[in-house]
């Protein structure tokens, strides 16, 4: 370096000055002073002294010139932008190097030499432009460095400074130069802690970068997530009032999953410390505390891993439970139900306490809930208490669940939903009732603020996690607050349908989604969410009169075809071979199922239902070749079938598509029942024993519209012989002893029947195979009456 801080003098120009930047570092005021008609005329000689400077002594004898002639605070933009270009990043990231490299010539310590290279930095970083340099960007190592480790002192220099550990350069002399320097110089801490104000620099210019387009990923791959964690390990200056910040805000949006990733020993180290330091904090300084403590928790995955923080949980809640029983204000309560929600997101109730507590804890979430949302319209809910209020719905949503999980558990029984209940409060019949009161309340008021919700807010993430939490209840409760619901169902409907057909163009609510993590099917949002989660409620609504004739109204079936076609194409597009099962297609094919049960006259007549026939024959042939939609298939098999039933037969054959439609619907039905063990009962087969707890009502109702569409179609009924369903059926029943159950035996007997009747030749086939006797078929009264 041909001219570097050998030349400077023996002062620290910004010492004075810095001080006063200890507490946030070099921001300039919001209000500023005139200066007088003298003074400018000093600083503009200063600006000129500045912009012709050959040393850095000249260069910094004209700052300590400005420094005392006006405080930074006192200039305007345009001024300090004019100081900033004539002053550079050259000299500040010189000033660094110099102080590692411990020249023996400077007049300066390099402790010294390093206070004014970080003042200067912090001052440059306050322009927007400045702090995403590259020229300071390659100071970042060295930063993050002095707030992890400070300046080391040793006996033999005084003035010696720690380097933070060698980091990735972004490339360019002075970044290679500063990494060697580093590399060079002793790393290992020894309990040294930077001063205030160098402290408060280094942060300035390291929340200026963070705060740039690239700036969280520049930090990222600077290792800055290990050295804040060490900092506060260390209990570095500032590290908790800056540091911690600045490590937030780098767990926040789309790094947050990256960095658990990478990071996520560090991170879980940290939050135990901070979790530990919570439980130890006076009350007050708990209160403080919990919207920090918020900002670490971990995805529920990372969680799940660590015994530590579940044990370091059950203590949190010890410390919790005399503040939520405590007397707050709204504005105290709130970070204290947040904390208690994300708890809740990663360990359940089981950690929580005793059943009172639980009940409380319910209790004062939908109170919260009721004074924030049940105020006269128009009243603004400000972005605090919508931060509060969505704790709160997530209380709401783990409680209902749970209580669902308890009502529905039976003694004894074994399942996911004894073991969810056994992993909870055990509340008592007066308490369950309690809760189930007190959230019928809650879901009372989010509905009454839904219906103050106009289409310009539709992209309101706020008003998407209160419609969410009303989808939870509804899919559980839809026979409370009947009136209420059935009042909402046109917005309801209407939101679904308008994200729906705006696609994935809510870049707000994409945002959300993407930060909360709460959808678990798609990695991004598509628009489809919103009735994804309303789907559970409409498979409800869609069976009662009341709410099914609003729904009519509003189209809901055309609504429900379309996204029934969206998402078959995109589970063609995703899945050539085997796939998952879909719940958002089988709830579709549900409630649509239940408006073809109903209302026959709406499936002849509606557009939609033509469009959902055509869709459920192109798309059964392929569906049955995937063993893992075995669920799927069944729901549009008996689709397809009851409005099949409902059609006038046309004169002349059967049309090509519906042929095909019958041949695989017939083959598929037939696969669920194994003859192998004749003459014993019939078995099922492997491949449908598994999901017959959830298919065989469905696979009995296609064997009735089987039945059905004998009668409407007389092309069925010769199908039925042609593809050998009628002779697979009579052997299968003739062999075996049994069927499963009773309800099996009446589905088959009513579809051959119906057969016998329509069709001569399946009467004859039929009267042969009962004739002969023997099996199953010998017990079917109702067949052998048919014969005659």
């Amino acid at each position: 370096m041909a001219d570097n801080a050998d030349d400077l003098p023996g002062k620290d120009a910004g010492g004075e000055d810095r001080a006063d930047r200890a507490d946030g570092g070099g921001g300039a005021a919001a209000g500023r002073a005139e200066l007088t008609e003298a003074q400018r005329l000093v600083l503009e000689r200063c600006i000129r002294a500045l912009n012709e400077a050959k040393k850095d002594s000249q260069t910094l004898a004209a700052l300590l010139l400005i420094t005392r002639l006006c405080p930074a605070n006192d200039l305007d933009k345009d001024t300090l932008r004019r100081i900033f270009e004539a002053v550079g990043l050259s000299l500040p990231a010189r000033l660094l190097v110099t102080a590692y490299r411990r020249s023996d010539s400077s007049s300066l310590s390099p402790l010294d030499v390093l206070a004014l290279g970080t003042a200067l930095l912090a001052a440059l970083s306050t322009d927007p432009d400045m702090a995403t340099h590259p020229q300071l960007l390659t100071t970042v190592p060295i930063l993050l460095g002095l707030v992890a480790n400070g300046p080391v002192l040793d006996g033999s220099d005084p003035g010696g400074v720690a380097p933070p550990p060698p980091a990735p350069s972004s490339g360019g002399c002075l970044g290679g130069c500063a990494a060697a320097a580093a590399a060079a110089a002793v790393s290992e801490w020894t309990g040294v802690r930077l001063d205030g104000a160098m402290a408060a620099d280094c942060y300035q210019v390291l929340v200026a970068v963070c705060a740039g387009p690239q700036g969280p990923d520049h930090l990222l791959r600077r290792g800055a997530v290990v050295t804040l964690c060490q900092a506060v390990h260390r209990d570095q200056t500032l590290s908790r009032e800056q540091g911690l910040p600045l490590l937030a805000g780098l767990l926040s949006g789309k790094t947050r999953d990256r960095v658990w990733g990478r990071h996520c020993a560090e991170l879980l180290g940290l939050l135990l410390r901070l979790c530990r330091d919570f439980c130890q904090a006076s009350p007050e300084a708990r209160l403080d505390s919990c919207a920090q403590l918020v900002q670490f928790m971990p995805p529920p995955a990372v969680a799940a891993r660590s015994r530590q923080l579940r044990e370091a949980t059950v203590q949190m809640w010890g410390s919790l439970r005399p503040m939520v029983q405590s007397r707050m204000t709204a504005q105290q309560i709130g970070p204290v139900l947040v904390l208690g929600a994300c708890l809740l997101d990663l360990y359940g109730w089981q950690p929580v306490g005793p059943p009172n507590f639980c009940c409380l804890l319910v209790n004062r979430a939908c109170v919260e809930v009721r004074v924030g949302l049940e105020g006269p319209p128009g009243t603004e809910i400000g972005s605090q208490l919508q931060q509060t209020l969505a704790g709160c719905y997530r209380i709401m949503e783990a409680a209902f669940e749970q209580a669902c999980c308890q009502r529905d558990a039976e003694p004894g029984e074994e399942g996911e939903a004894a073991a969810a209940a056994a992993s909870g409060p055990s509340l008592s019949l007066q308490q369950s009732r309690q809760v189930f009161k007190v959230l019928e309340g809650g879901f009372a008021a989010l509905m009454y603020h839904l219906q103050q919700v106009d289409a310009s807010r539709y992209n309101d993430p706020f008003v998407f996690a209160t419609f969410r939490c009303v989808c939870v209840w509804l899919a559980e409760e839809t026979s409370c607050l009947k009136e209420e619901v059935t009042e909402l169902l046109p917005f309801l409907v209407g939101y679904a349908r308008a994200h729906l057909q705006s696609g994935d163009t809510d870049q707000q609510l994409a945002d959300w989604m993407e930060l909360m993590a709460v959808d678990k099917e798609q990695e991004r949002w598509s628009g489809q969410e919103a009735l994804r989660y309303l789907l559970p409620a409409l498979c409800h609504l869609s069976a009662e009169d009341g709410p099914r004739r609003v729904l009519l109204a509003l189209d809901t079936p055309a609504l429900l075809v379309d996204f029934l076609s969206r998402s078959w194409s995109a589970l063609r597009e995703t899945s050539r071979t085997a796939a998952d099962r879909n719940p958002s297609m089988e709830a579709l094919c549900s409630a649509l199922l239940n408006f073809t049960v109903t209302e026959p006259d709406r499936v002849r007549s509606d557009p939609s239902f033509r469009a959902l026939e055509a869709h459920v024959s192109d798309a059964l042939p392929s569906l049955v070749s995937k063993p893992g939609l075995l669920v799927l298939a069944v729901n549009y098999c008996t689709l397809g079938l009851m409005m099949a039933r409902l059609k006038t037969a046309a004169a002349g054959p059967m049309e090509a598509r519906q042929r095909r439609f019958f041949s695989v619907a017939l083959r598929f039905l037939r696969g669920a029942l194994d003859s192998s063990a004749a003459p014993g009962p019939v078995q099922l087969s492997a491949s449908w024993k598994d999901s017959w707890y959830e298919v065989a009502e469905l696979w009995r109702l296609s064997l009735q519209a089987l039945g059905g569409c004998v009668a409407a179609l007389p092309g069925v009924a010769a199908l039925l012989r042609e593809d050998g369903w009628l002779r697979h059926v009579l052997d299968l029943l003739g062999q075996c002893s049994a069927l499963p159950d009773p309800q099996t035996q009446a589905a088959l007997e009513e579809a051959l029947c119906a057969a016998a009747r329509l069709c001569a030749a399946c009467r004859e086939e039929t009267r042969e195979a009962v004739e002969k006797g023997g099996g199953a078929l010998g017990g079917m009264s109702a067949l052998k009456k048919t014969l005659g």
